[in-house]
């Protein structure tokens, strides 16, 4: 069994504070994906490249405190791919891309970090740039190998994925155009949603964010913006996913997927 963890951490700092390498050590996956690290490669240097025994490789934004990615593993990769190609959106530090391949198959793990449009119209339509970008991306790279992409993409896709969903129609996150990109991600390009795969009622439970605001995360008023996508073939061998709330690192949960593959 291969078991991948997703997990915005809002903040490597912040989440290690609050136990984070604890508990790695004890679910002990094979590989986790984390977002919005918000350090630069001087601020992980000494401190942050392993945790619990993991290797990470990361994609650090130019800015200072603001986004970035990485990627822990246990096995070392065949190759490292930082950023996916973006004027735009790479030094916004959104894509790490580790890839494993042998002479018979080629997979690749990716940790991505969506933009949020939540600030305003501004970044909203950066938020609709990103998703016309990498759409295609995504594409290609599923006609030339197998993959999952873990990460918080800031989307809730379906009703059932948000508490509030009448409420929340025409805000970032739930609209209809940013819900459309998914169905399509999912329908035309033939993705798998692994969670939904396997829960694909869950209502309540399914939830990875809540906002800092009105005790959401007591009333569980939730979101669920934190993924694995995967193509069907890798998507076909989960058998379990966890999200994982008993101790809290961030304002997002990890949610822990184990398949029935090794690498």
């Amino acid at each position: 069994m291969f078991k991948l963890t997703s997990l915005n951490l809002n903040g490597i700092r912040s989440a290690t504070t609050k136990g984070l390498e604890a508990w790695l050590a004890k679910v002990s996956p094979d590989c986790i994906c984390v977002q919005e690290v918000k350090a630069q490669a001087a601020d992980v240097q000494g401190r942050f490249e392993e945790l619990a025994g993991l290797q990470g490789h990361f994609h650090f934004a130019e800015k200072k405190g603001y986004s970035g990615v990485g990627i822990y593993t246990r096995q070392e990769p065949s190759d490292v791919i930082v950023g996916h190609g973006s004027p735009e959106f790479d030094s916004e530090g959104r894509y790490v891309e580790l890839r494993f391949d042998t002479p018979s198959t080629k997979r690749s793990i990716i940790s991505c970090y969506f933009p949020s449009g939540s600030s305003g119209e501004e970044r909203q339509q950066a938020k609709f740039r990103f998703l016309e970008e990498l759409y295609p991306h995504l594409a290609q790279l599923k006609a030339e190998r197998e993959f999952i992409l873990c990460g918080d993409v800031n989307i809730a896709h379906q009703e059932i994925d948000l508490k509030n969903w009448k409420g929340n129609r025409k805000n970032s996150g739930f609209l209809p155009e940013e819900r459309a990109w998914m169905t399509k991600l999912l329908g035309e390009a033939g993705m798998v949603d692994v969670y939904r795969k396997l829960q694909p009622t869950t209502t309540d439970d399914a939830y990875t964010w809540w906002s800092n605001r009105g005790q959401a995360y007591a009333k569980n008023v939730g979101w669920r913006l934190d993924y694995h996508l995967a193509t069907a073939s890798l998507a076909s061998g989960a058998k379990s996913a966890v999200i994982y709330k008993d101790e809290r690192f961030s304002d997002h949960a990890p949610i822990t997927v184990e398949y029935d593959w090794a690498f």
